[in-house]
């Protein structure tokens, strides 16, 4: 068997995944003149890049803004990446029937060393504007960038917490500390208007039998509509069904 000389690479495939990398960066959607002042190709060549990985899934790009985001064949490896599928695959019941219980937005996020990304969602609604979709990065201050918070290991989250606390007043990231505790107690996060106004989230952890956060599931919608503490019928409905579904994966919250 040969084995390849140190150093020994593909320039154009290095290039290629360089765009990947300065999109996933920006963590929001990028005209074809941002990525080109972001990596200095020219713009021939960005546009056969760009153009090549729009075909293969890996981008998207949106035909009304001319926008590039995370393709959907990008997302799928990465969660065969992670070994999400299983996950996925017995969540998705339970998903069907919170969205029929709340009848707004219900989205599932996994954990990337990005920060937490959508990785489902379920709308009935498509015509309110959440903020997100699949493949969006969610903020800390986000009810689901909490969970996250509360519930992933510090060390593996240190670098994402630093950069969101940079983007928010300390006296906000105080009280997202203080929050957390609760969060961890009541295993429940609520979120008003944190990326859009007047859309509100809810979000509660999904964890296995060694209390490692396999994800969290958020329902999203109007802030009329979305409860904002545990105490709501709502929230009790959630807080059970969190119970349910982590202790599908062995998760029990009385062995701690």
């Amino acid at each position: 068997m040969e084995v390849l000389k140190k150093g020994t690479t593909i320039q154009s495939l290095e290039v290629g995944m360089g765009i990947i990398e300065t999109i996933t960066r920006q963590g929001r959607p990028l005209k074809f003149s941002d990525i080109q002042e972001l990596t200095q190709i020219t713009k021939s060549n960005l546009y056969k890049y760009l153009n090549t990985f729009t075909q293969l899934g890996i981008l998207y790009r949106y035909q009304g803004t001319g926008e590039y985001v995370l393709g959907s064949k990008l997302i799928e490896y990465g969660m065969a990446a992670v070994d999400q599928e299983n996950v996925i695959d017995r969540i998705t019941p339970f998903m069907h029937e919170i969205n029929v219980k709340f009848s707004n937005t219900v989205l599932f996020s996994s954990w990337t060393q990005n920060g937490p990304m959508i990785l489902k969602d379920l709308n009935n609604n498509r015509g309110i504007n959440i903020g997100a979709q699949i493949g969006t990065l969610l903020p800390i201050r986000s009810a689901s960038g909490k969970v996250f918070m509360a519930f992933m290991d510090e060390q593996l989250i240190l670098e994402w917490k630093e950069k969101e606390f940079m983007q928010i007043p300390p006296d906000k990231a105080s009280q997202l500390e203080v929050e957390c505790e609760s969060i961890r107690e009541k295993e429940i996060a609520f979120a008003r208007e944190p990326l859009v106004p007047s859309v509100s989230s809810v979000s509660i952890p999904i964890l296995n039998y060694k209390k490692k956060l396999l994800g969290s599931i958020t329902v999203v919608g109007f802030s009329e509509v979305i409860p904002q503490n545990e105490n709501n019928e709502l929230s009790q409905y959630l807080i059970g069904i969190s119970k349910e579904i982590s202790g599908s994966f062995g998760y029990s919250s009385q062995v701690l």
